[in-house]
C-alpha cells in the first residue's frame, strides 16, 4: 500500500556495519528499500510502498538530523545521546551495536585520590558526569582520536573510551579498570515528528520490538 508523502518516515541510518545491522532489522520488519544496500551514490532512497525514506549519515550526526527535524527517526548509540545531549525522545533500545563505556588506563595503574585525575577521552560530558558522581576531581583532556596513546604517552592517567572487544587495550598493554555502563544502539525520534506523526512512527517501533536481533 503507497503512503502519502506527508506520512512517510524519514529516517536517518548510521553508516557502517551498525547501520546495515538496523536495516536489516528494519527489512524484517517490514520496512525494506533494496536499493539502500546497492552499489550507488545516490544519498537518499525512497519507497512509498513501504512508506518509508533512508539515508545515510556519519553516526554522530543522526541525533543532530532528528533533533532539527530533517529526519523523524534515526539510530544512535546511547554513548552519543548520553554525550551531546539531543532533545529527541528514545524509543527503545534495539539490542544490537553493544559495547561498553568504560575506564582504562595502563596496567597496574593505581589512583592516587590526593592528585587531580588526568582523564582522556572525546566522551567529556559522559566524563565529567561519571567522575562527579564519585566526587572525584579530574581535568578532562579532550581528544578525537587514538585516545588509547594518551596514558601511555602520560598524557592522561587514565582514558573513558567505548570498549567492545578489549583487543585494542591489550595490544597496548592497557586495562579495564572501572565499568561505567552498557551501551546499545537506540531508536529516536523527532518530537514534533512523534506528534504528527504518531501512529506511523509507533508501528514501526512496535514491529521492531517484535524481531530478534
Amino acid at each position: 500500500m503507497k503512503v502519502a508523502d506527508g506520512k512517510m518516515l524519514n529516517i536517518a541510518l548510521p553508516k557502517g556495519r551498525l547501520g546495515e545491522k538496523v536495516y536489516g532489522m528494519l527489512e524484517k520488519a517490514g520496512y525494506s528499500c533494496p536499493e539502500v544496500l546497492g552499489d550507488s551514490r545516490k544519498l537518499i532512497f525512497e519507497s512509498p510502498e513501504t512508506g518509508v525514506r533512508y539515508f545515510w549519515v556519519k553516526p554522530s550526526d543522526v541525533a543532530i538530523y532528528v533533533e532539527r527535524g530533517a529526519a523523524d527517526l534515526g539510530i544512535a548509540g546511547k554513548d552519543l545521546l548520553l554525550e551531546y545531549r539531543p532533545d529527541v525522545y528514545e524509543l527503545c533500545d534495539l539490542h544490537t551495536g553493544k559495547c561498553r563505556m568504560a575506564v582504562a588506563s595502563v596496567k597496574g595503574f593505581r589512583d592516587d585520590p590526593g592528585r587531580t585525575l588526568r582523564v582522556a577521552t572525546k566522551f567529556s560530558h559522559i566524563a565529567r558526569d561519571y567522575y562527579a558522581g564519585k566526587g572525584r576531581e579530574i581535568d578532562v583532556i579532550h581528544l578525537n582520536g587514538s585516545i588509547e596513546i594518551a596514558p601511555i604517552l602520560g598524557l592522561s592517567d587514565v582514558i573513558v573510551d567505548i570498549v567492545e572487544t578489549g583487543t585494542t587495550l591489550r595490544e597496548n598493554d592497557l586495562e579495564v579498570i572501572e565499568e561505567i555502563m552498557p551501551i546499545s544502539a537506540r531508536l529516536i525520534t523527532n518530537k514534533a515528528s512523534y506528534k504528527f506523526k504518531n501512529g506511523e512512527i509507533r508501528a514501526l517501533a512496535e514491529a521492531l520490538g517484535r524481531k530478534e536481533v
